[in-house]
């Protein structure tokens, strides 16, 4: 990435800062958050986006709630955390990193409640700090699993935005492909635009781009005649939620994508870190899936594009059944032909075995 998505400056008194992802391409912004409710609003209207890159946000605005807090025990502080992390919830439903991210400070929390509140606000702010360093690591060791899956002069397809953008660093899809340009390999990433809001054509066009990697964006229905008349080696995506089964929540249309890469025989991969799996869901048809306002469909660059009166549906997520996937890349390695049983096996060794 040419710059980082998220990022905290100023130690336990500073604040967060962030790239106000609504405005890419056309201008480039930094957004402060200062509080908890700040970090809500930049979850919710996406201008933080992308499940690892939420995690972060919403650690960080859990420690915003506490950080100029009065409390005078640690039980206290522990008691406003708690509120904080409530609110921060609702911001949004799908992406489990956001409740897996508060879940940790939570945890923290609960095990430094005998310390003053000082002492207990510091433990707050390394937590938060410590998994926004994780997910730069993950980025890494995800593109270290998934860059063999690259070949030289091959042509990929991705969905949305699962690069440096979603994440602290390197991105999750996206790192395989910038691993393997580390390595010197030379291919082109076809980006679907992944409407409505365009975090395709937008943002991983964008930071495709600014860091070197040819890529060409297409309409979402084009994928079909792509696959159909050129040679596709494999489509890379990231995720939102994995279910313990494998079925996979991602950006709308990227159920429609996993159908036409198996009609084409191209393999359709996952990459997501171990941190996106929800154990407690049995299969995808669990996954709560978000609906955005319907104004995201009508208009188009300040312009309605549907008549007036007419309804409009627009889930931001749609679930992949596992039986699409050919595999689950992540930090503990790639999960070939996904079932409940791999999966599980990786969390009871750290590693994937096929």
């Amino acid at each position: 990435m040419p710059v980082p998505t998220i990022t905290w400056e100023g130690g336990e008194e500073g604040s967060a800062h962030l790239i106000d992802q609504t405005l890419l391409p056309e201008s480039y912004r930094i957004v402060e958050c200062r509080t908890a409710a700040a970090m809500w609003d930049a979850i919710k209207r996406l201008a933080v986006r992308g499940a690892p890159a939420i995690g972060v946000a919403a650690a960080f605005g859990a420690y915003l709630g506490i950080q100029h807090s009065s409390a005078a025990t640690g039980a206290d502080l522990e008691a406003e955390l708690l509120r904080t992390c409530d609110t921060l919830a609702t911001a949004r439903p799908t992406a489990v990193n956001l409740f897996w991210a508060l879940n940790r400070m939570k945890r923290a929390a609960a095990s430094g409640r005998h310390l003053d509140a000082p002492s207990l606000r510091r433990r707050l702010f390394e937590e938060a700090s410590r998994i926004l360093d994780e997910d730069r690591a993950i980025c890494r060791k995800l593109g270290e699993v998934g860059r063999g899956l690259v070949r030289d002069s091959g042509s990929y397809v991705t969905h949305c935005n699962a690069g440096g953008l979603a994440t602290a660093d390197y991105g999750t899809a996206l790192a395989v492909f910038y691993a393997a340009k580390d390595e010197g390999k030379r291919f082109t990433v076809y980006a679907d635009e992944t409407r409505p809001l365009l975090q395709g054509a937008r943002l991983t066009a964008w930071e495709l781009h600014e860091s070197g990697v040819p890529v060409t964006v297409i309409a979402d229905g084009m994928a079909a005649s792509l696959m159909k008349s050129r040679k596709i080696d494999a489509v890379f995506v990231g995720a939102d939620r994995i279910a313990r089964n494998g079925d996979t929540a991602n950006k709308i249309g990227t159920y429609s994508l996993a159908l036409v890469a198996r009609a084409h025989a191209v393999p359709f991969y996952v990459v997501a870190p171990i941190s996106t799996f929800d154990l407690t869901l049995a299969h995808g048809g669990l996954i709560p899936i978000e609906e955005r306002d319907a104004s995201e469909v009508t208009q188009m660059a300040g312009k309605r594009v549907v008549p007036e009166g007419v309804p409009v549906w627009n889930p931001a997520f749609d679930v992949t059944p596992a039986a699409l996937i050919a595999g689950i890349v992540t930090e503990c390695g790639l999960i070939e032909a996904p079932s409940a049983e791999r999966i599980a096996a990786v969390f009871t060794t750290g590693r994937a075995t096929n």
